[in-house]
């Protein structure tokens, strides 16, 4: 059998060494971007990552940054393939946020659409997600059912969950995502990424009365890092403090489900927590167990999200096409005041400012859910508000960090003894990604 082409071979390295075959000459960004097409192609087919492919403009990007590249311009992921999330506007192309319910191209490139053009980075392709974003897991009546690529029988979470998909099977190797709920951190836990979702307002994005950020997915620390810093603004750079140690560090771990009713915690993940913390002791940090006390937290994010739900399903151009769920969920989030969202806002800063200092701690470390991926269609055939409830249980630590407004990341941290991916959640203060990206870092280094 013929070795694979030097293109071929680098579809499933990492954005950053793909950044220095380019710049070393091994390969153009017209060859890369081509490998990467016929691989994400073979993935689709198997886990449904792809709304749509776009050959022509990829073909395009790439040769205008084989362009750049000649005339001596460089860039951290000039001529790099990535995957857009289908909730990026791009002028002329229908932004579906994964519903039917949606038909008209937007008339100009978003803000991370521009940034992306102004790097370098060649866009392949949309991923798929659930209707409006609005769901940990990425089945609709638009896309059907996006499969996790290590057990295809199971969800790639949501709802950035073509992204992931796209990433952990190996179509691309950095792929766009948005987190109002947990929708980075959520699907990067089902598939065994790195997921980070910057600190409220750091990249562009608020959706959901300002919970919404935009990150990406990858499989390593470094790779997310050296992408935010070029679509965010962060006071440390962060692609530097993935290269860092942290300092000494008060860590608190926190195995209780912040929602009542709670789901018990799978004992393979809470042994995986119960490791990293273990791990982190050894590194030198002053590692305990502490109780976050949430009060109305939990609440104030709900009217948040409810609210925005609601707004962005009446912004469809044929409402009667939203799902019945999704339908249902927009018509309570219509009734939730617009009066309590401010109040709802200042509660969740308030929260985010005193949640680590009432507990001494520097850093929170939790499980991302109750759970590893649930098997595809586990919320199936549920209405909207059951749905809601179910995710809301199930994906418990996840949104409350959006409230909060903190930065909070995912890391692989290894696999069950059915092979499911097993992960921890690092969360930091308002304004430290810089120390969030570092600790994360470490903890995958420690990991090998």
């Amino acid at each position: 059998m013929d070795a694979p082409s030097p293109a071929a071979a680098l579809v499933t390295a990492t954005p950053l060494d793909q950044a220095a075959a380019l710049r070393a000459g091994t390969v153009t960004a017209v060859q890369l971007a081509e490998a990467t097409l016929r691989a994400a192609r073979t993935v689709d087919a198997r886990v449904n990552a792809f709304a749509a492919f776009d050959d022509e403009g990829a073909a395009a990007a790439a040769r205008e940054a084989d362009r750049r590249r000649a005339a001596g311009e460089d860039g951290p992921l000039l001529g790099v393939p990535i995957a857009l999330k289908d909730d990026l506007d791009a002028a002329g192309h229908v932004t579906s946020w994964g519903t039917r319910a949606r038909s008209t191209p937007a008339r100009a490139d978003g803000p991370v659409v521009t940034t992306l053009a102004t790097a370098g980075m060649v866009p392949i392709g949309r991923t798929t997600l659930p209707e409006l974003a609005l769901y940990g897991f990425t089945e609709s009546e638009r896309f059907g059912i996006t499969r996790n690529p290590v057990d295809p029988g199971r969800t790639s979470g949501g709802s950035s969950g073509g992204s992931a998909a796209a990433v952990a099977g190996g179509a691309v190797g950095i792929a766009t995502a948005s987190d109002g709920a947990g929708s980075i951190r959520i699907p990067a836990s089902c598939c065994g990424l790195v997921g980070i979702k910057p600190g409220a307002g750091r990249t562009p994005g608020g959706g959901w009365n300002g919970l919404s950020v935009q990150g990406c997915v990858t499989r390593r620390v470094a790779d997310s890092a050296t992408y935010l810093d070029l679509l965010g603004d962060f006071p440390t750079p962060l692609a530097a403090a993935a290269e860092q140690e942290p300092p000494r560090l008060r860590i608190g771990v926190d195995l209780a489900s912040p929602v009542s009713p709670a789901l018990p915690l799978d004992p393979e993940l809470e042994a995986a927590v119960r490791r990293t913390a273990d791990l982190l002791a050894g590194l030198g940090h002053d590692v305990r167990e502490v109780r976050v006390r949430y009060g109305a937290a939990s609440t104030g994010f709900v009217a948040r999200m409810l609210h925005g739900l609601a707004g962005a399903a009446a912004e469809v151009d044929d409402p009667g096409l939203l799902e019945p769920r999704t339908a249902e969920v927009a018509w309570i989030g219509r009734r939730v005041p617009d009066a309590v969202i401010g109040r709802a806002r200042r509660q969740g800063e308030a929260f985010g400012r005193r949640v680590l200092a009432d507990l001494g701690v520097d850093v929170l470390l939790t499980p991302p859910a109750r759970g590893p991926a649930q098997p595809v269609g586990h919320w199936a055939g549920r209405r909207g508000l059951p749905t809601m409830l179910a995710l809301g249980q199930h994906y418990a630590h996840t949104p409350v960090w959006n409230h909060a407004g903190l930065p909070a990341a995912v890391v692989p941290v290894g696999r069950s003894e059915p092979g499911l991916p097993l992960a921890v959640q690092c969360v930091t203060g308002a304004g430290e990604d810089a120390r969030l990206v570092s600790v994360a870092a470490q903890i995958e280094r420690a990991r090998g």
